[in-house]
């Protein structure tokens, strides 16, 4: 009988912790949860080894497909995808705004274009909030001027 709540206790945890994982994946906590399964069902399916050598077998034995499948698992999920950057050349002739004054010398001045902010210079001072236009780029730096029309 107690190796039947041990064994039962085993699968019983090793099924909250493949839960936990569902719920918050990056854990890792699917080789844990995945060998305690496996080692639950074998004591309900084999009591009289329970608390054997035999169970420690299992659980060495278990342990090296449920690494490699979760290892497999997690590369397939979490791909690696290149970061996406923005060439400061592609960015001439777009549209952005000032939000901190543009002045000509320096690159203090700072330009919202789409939902990144570039540093920028100009020629002539450019207030917070006036709309701008990137006319060149200078390496990560824009040069801007007061959008016509």
């Amino acid at each position: 009988m107690e190796e039947l709540v041990v064994a039962a206790a085993i699968l019983a945890f090793g099924l909250i912790l493949l839960t936990a994982e569902a719920f918050f994946p990056g854990g890792y906590l699917l080789i844990p949860g995945g060998v305690l399964v496996i080692v639950g069902v074998f004591g309900l399916a084999d009591r009289d080894d329970l608390f054997t050598w035999v169970t420690a077998a299992v659980a060495i034995v278990a342990a090296v497909p449920v690494t490699a499948g979760t290892v497999y698992l997690y590369k397939r999920l979490g791909a690696p995808v290149p970061p996406s950057t923005t060439v400061s050349e592609s960015l001439i002739g777009k549209d952005g705004v000032v939000t901190a004054e543009v002045t000509p010398g320096n690159i203090r001045g700072k330009v919202r274009i789409g939902s990144d902010t570039w540093s920028a210079n100009s020629d002539s001072p450019i207030p917070v909030g006036t709309e701008v236009t990137v006319v060149s780029s200078e390496g990560v730096h824009v040069h801007v001027a007061p959008k016509k029309g």
